[in-house]
């Protein structure tokens, strides 16, 4: 379902479930299809196990889901989810107590250890961040990641959403330049790696992308090498788009970490994107290229205008089959915005009691159309009225100042 960037338009870098996550996923549901049931209720937190694979891994982590036929979804010690059928699994035992906390730096140099020769090694408050480019680079996302973490933590809590800080750093992996990203990425994104900028992982719950101020955007054009532009991405036509989907990817992180959203869950992608699309709005008159919640996003309001289509809102309430279609994608995404821009607008609360909803929902369940259009009628009311709502709210905002 990847979309080409379009980075004038601040088009979708990449929706939450990249294209390797998306075929695991469906290897999950075949999987209980075989064996003919559906997975067991969640486990509890306390549920530590030890694995040796057949692929002769060692494997230990919490248990987030078990089928009946012994199929498990493991949540690593380092926050990465793997699925594991039971021919994968050569010999499970319990392991009691939690997992030894690690510190900040001892955690980084563990991921580290799984990248390529070269990288090192930023730590903050609440990211750790492995990069091959410039120091100087890394400190500036970070402080940009940092500040969003803020911002999307003081936003959801103030209007009632319970948000908790994640139980270990969150990692980001920056590439020097675009080619090895792409050669890195394709391991999940396959041959759209080369459409995009950076991603956000359910597996791996890594953010993953490369240093923009050397993308072929803006190093070209200077004639410098990656990693030597600098703070002059902000004065760059692209850099609205670039600095966005960072933004846009980080929204995502925090909001399946914080308790918002679960990784795997059935979670709506007009209200996953739609969120995300909701902060990722940049400003580039400002030292970190972004402050505003909530700004006005025009380039989605004006796609949202320009190919409205009655029906659009049910549409992406009943599936998220138009995220995953190249040629419907930023129609949607624009749709996901208005909705959710209008809806934190006007009906906060409202929304934030479907969040709580959300929330509940377990890894791997999947939700059919008719449940996901009751859920959203008893939050919001009928589809078509808020629809109504939706455009009449657009149509000022577009008449409103740019």
């Amino acid at each position: 379902m990847p979309v080409p960037p379009c980075f004038h338009r601040r088009s979708p870098a990449l929706p939450t479930q990249p294209a390797g996550v998306e075929r695991k996923r469906a290897a999950a549901r075949g999987l209980l299809a075989i064996v003919g049931g559906a997975w067991l209720a969640a486990a509890m937190a306390s549920d530590r196990v030890e694995l040796q694979t057949a692929d002769h891994r060692l494997v230990t982590g919490r248990v987030v889901r078990e089928a009946r036929d012994g199929s498990l979804l493991i949540e690593h010690d380092d926050g990465r989810y793997e699925l594991l059928g039971p021919i994968d699994i050569a010999l499970r035992s319990s392991v009691a107590g939690p997992p030894v906390r690690e510190r900040p730096i001892e955690f980084g140099r563990r991921v580290l250890a799984e990248l390529p020769a070269g990288f090192d090694l930023l730590v903050t408050k609440h990211y750790v961040i492995c990069f091959d480019t410039t120091r100087e680079y890394a400190k500036w996302c970070a402080a940009l990641f940092e500040r969003l973490h803020d911002a999307f933590g003081n936003y959801w809590s103030r209007a009632g959403v319970e948000v908790t800080d994640p139980e270990r750093p969150l990692v980001v992996v920056i590439f020097a330049d675009r080619r090895a990203y792409e050669t890195h990425a394709a391991a999940d994104l396959g041959a759209a790696a080369d459409r995009v900028v950076g991603y956000y992982n359910l597996l791996s719950n890594r953010i993953t992308t490369f240093d923009l101020t050397g993308s072929d955007q803006l190093a070209a054009e200077r004639g410098r090498q990656p990693g030597r532009v600098g703070l002059e991405i902000l004065s760059h036509p692209a850099a609205a788009g670039l600095v966005s989907t960072l933004v846009h990817e980080a929204s995502h992180q925090l909001a399946f970490n914080n308790g918002m959203h679960r990784r795997l869950a059935p979670v709506p992608l007009w209200v996953s994107e739609g969120v995300a699309t909701y902060f990722e709005t940049p400003d580039l008159e400002h030292v970190r290229a972004w402050r505003a919640v909530g700004a006005v996003n025009r380039p989605r309001l004006d796609r949202f205008l320009e190919t409205y289509r009655p029906g659009c809102v049910e549409a992406v309430v009943r599936g998220d089959d138009a995220f995953r279609d190249p040629d419907r994608a930023v129609d949607a995404y624009a749709t996901a915005w208005a909705v959710c821009h209008h809806l934190l607008q006007v009906r906060k609360s409202a929304f934030v009691n479907y969040l709580r909803e959300l929330a509940v929902k377990q890894p791997l369940d999947e939700d059919s159309p008719e449940t996901r259009l009751d859920e959203f009628r008893a939050a919001f009311g009928d589809p078509a009225a808020v629809e109504e709502a939706v455009m009449k709210a657009m149509a000022r905002l577009a008449s409103g100042p740019r």
